[in-house]
């Protein structure tokens, strides 16, 4: 049965029907409720008691089940709920006061509070999803009904939204615990945008991104995140807990932000649970769950929700450096630096039925399967981060049109000189129009981006940004031209075979693999980045290889690869590696004992 479009349990109904059958006055109404049941203020208005008096003595009030999980909308099912109360009561000795759950939905976790917590004086829900208000206020009946003896606090549910609400108002300036609870929504701020979702914070780009990382999706965030920096602010100084129910990624940003922003938590857990069975889909997420006014941690402990007794790993901030492992970190933080080549994305074009061709017969094929014939100077081979599975790779699956040398580029040179080429990009010109990311407004036509001098480097070392293998690849030329990468590989580009070769030969270390393995997290969307990448110090690393151990990775890669790469460059390897100031203090040492005291006072001075 619904009214107001809400699930109201039959003995509910049945109860209030016949609590409130001759009462005429909504504010009478709420009087005997807030009586019954401690929930204040239960009806708004007469005109809303009115009606719900009419919905209530009705038998026909059936209706379908909104779908609310387009926006991030998966409700905490009774059971985890109460699993999720029960583990705070018994395993983290939490005993609140004062509930505050800020996106109370269906009020499973306020009714679980209900059952588990014993001195609770008062529960405040917010909800701007009006329909669950009402679920919420009829489960909490419901949940009485059943257990009359259990105490009632003063409960109050808001219809408001959680980004108006003013949680400050709500601190307590005496010593009573509180605990934060709740679910936020699983959802992206992009996302509710594109939804015209009135359930958005005011400013989006709460993390201050500017410029190409605000297009580009660094300054989008998940709404779950907001909250929970937003429950940060309100609460740090108050004495208690929060407990939130939010995707990984979540946990993994609030304890990165945590460096910056300091807030009074401690005790910071994380707790995993089996998304696909407590709310079927595919989204790894956990319990969050942290001590409030307390000395500001940095690190978080990682537990199975179900074996809450036995510890995962920790992660977090190392000094000032943010880890995923901090026990495996020990082992290989002395070459987490800063990598002294830039690693760079491959080439973005969004248009891979028409940018992505193959070579059948002597011609090209595109995505749509349209037969094309093309000039050869503009066609590269590409590989995709599939491709990225051997040590040495000259052989692309895949070729790809590069319109560019450089971003900006103008393109009309393709009109006057591949006129074949410019023949079939003009007629595929709607679908350049067409690409939805705002990188693309006002540039030249045909417009790709990741491209630059590095793209055209003759030898390449590249990795998968998406898979979750630790294998980096030697890329060669195929017929004197450069493969080029896509956007979801990371590539360094050389000159010569030697450098990318022994670049390949570090990359591939047990060493170098021990420290991704401590700074990366496997539940990320893309396991590498750039970020990740330049932490590599290939000085250090190359530092602690010897000629005997070089000379033998480089015997195997000759042998199975057939080339005929030696080490007789290695020390001009090392002096491109070499920190710059590292470069001029050794370089002292080579001058005389006046020209060192010389030079040292310059440096001194800032020469």
């Amino acid at each position: 049965m619904k009214i107001f479009e809400a699930n109201i349990p039959h003995q509910v109904a049945d109860l209030l029907n016949k609590k409130l059958s001759r009462v005429n006055l909504f504010e009478t109404a709420n009087e005997k409720l807030v009586d019954a049941f401690g929930i204040n203020n239960f009806f708004g208005s007469q005109e809303e008691y009115e009606v719900f008096k009419d919905a209530i003595s009705s038998t026909q009030n059936i209706a379908a089940e909104p779908d609310r999980t387009e926006y991030g909308d998966f409700q905490t099912n009774q059971n985890l709920a109460k699993a999720v109360t029960h583990f705070l009561k018994t395993q983290k000795k939490v005993n609140p006061k004062l509930v505050i759950e800020p996106t109370c939905g269906r009020g499973n976790f306020i009714v679980a509070a209900l059952s588990s917590f014993n001195h609770i004086e008062t529960i405040i829900g917010v909800e701007i999803y009006k329909p669950y208000t009402w679920e919420t206020k009829f489960n909490i009946i419901d949940f009485y009904i059943s257990n009359p003896n259990e105490r009632k606090p003063k409960i109050e549910i808001f219809h408001f939204n959680v980004f108006d609400f003013d949680f400050g108002s709500l601190v307590s300036k005496s010593k009573d615990e509180i605990l934060v609870l709740g679910n936020p929504p699983w959802v992206t701020n992009a996302k509710l945008s594109s939804l015209e979702s009135s359930n958005l914070p005011q400013k989006s780009n709460f993390k201050k991104h500017s410029g190409f990382d605000a297009i580009t999706g660094k300054g989008n965030f998940d709404i779950g995140e907001y909250i929970t920096l937003m429950m940060f602010d309100a609460f740090q100084n108050s004495k208690g807990h929060l407990a939130f129910l939010v995707k990984n990624s979540v946990i993994k940003n609030v304890v990165f932000d945590q460096h910056q922003r300091k807030y009074n938590i401690s005790d910071l857990e994380k707790l995993t649970i089996d998304s696909k069975k407590e709310f079927d889909v595919s989204v790894e997420a956990a319990l969050l769950f942290c001590k409030l006014n307390s000395k500001p941690e940095y690190t978080c402990k990682e537990f199975d929700f179900n074996q809450p007794s036995k510890i995962v790993k920790e992660f977090g901030w190392v000094a000032d450096k943010f880890v995923s492992n901090t026990n495996l970190y020990r082992h290989s933080f002395d070459i987490d630096g800063v990598c002294p080549f830039e690693w760079r994305q491959g080439i973005k074009h969004d248009l891979s039925a028409i940018m992505e061709l193959e070579r059948v017969n002597g011609h090209f094929v595109n995505g749509k399967q349209e037969e094309i014939k093309l000039e050869e100077d503009l066609i590269f081979g590409v590989l995709k981060s599939s491709d990225l599975k051997q040590t040495v790779i000259n052989q692309p699956r895949k070729f790809t049109i590069i319109t560019q040398k450089k971003v900006g580029q103008d393109t009309s040179f393709i009109k006057q000189k591949y006129p074949k080429t410019f023949g079939y990009l003009h007629s595929h010109k709607a679908y350049f129009d067409q690409r939805k990311s705002s990188i693309y407004n006002n540039k030249p036509d045909f417009s790709i981006f990741g491209i630059g001098e590095y793209s055209f480097s003759p030898y390449k070392v590249a990795i998968s940004g998406l898979y979750k293998t630790f294998t980096f690849s030697l890329i060669l030329p195929l017929d004197e031209k450069p493969l080029m990468l896509d956007d979801t590989c990371y590539l360094l580009g050389f000159d010569n075979i030697e450098f990318a070769t022994y670049t390949t030969i570090l990359l591939n270390s047990d060493k170098t693999k021990e420290l991704l393995q401590a700074i990366t997290f496997s539940d990320a969307k893309r396991t590498f980045t750039k970020d990740i990448l330049m932490r590599i110090d290939l000085y250090k690393l190359a530092t602690q290889f010897s000629d005997l151990a070089l000379q033998t990775e480089i015997n195997s890669i000759n042998k199975n690869y057939n080339l005929q790469v030696s080490l007789d460059k290695w020390d001009d390897f090392l002096q491109t590696l070499k920190p710059k100031e590292l470069a001029k203090q050794m370089d002292i040492f080579a001058l005389t004992e006046e020209e060192a005291l010389r030079t040292t006072a310059v440096w001194r001075n800032g020469g």
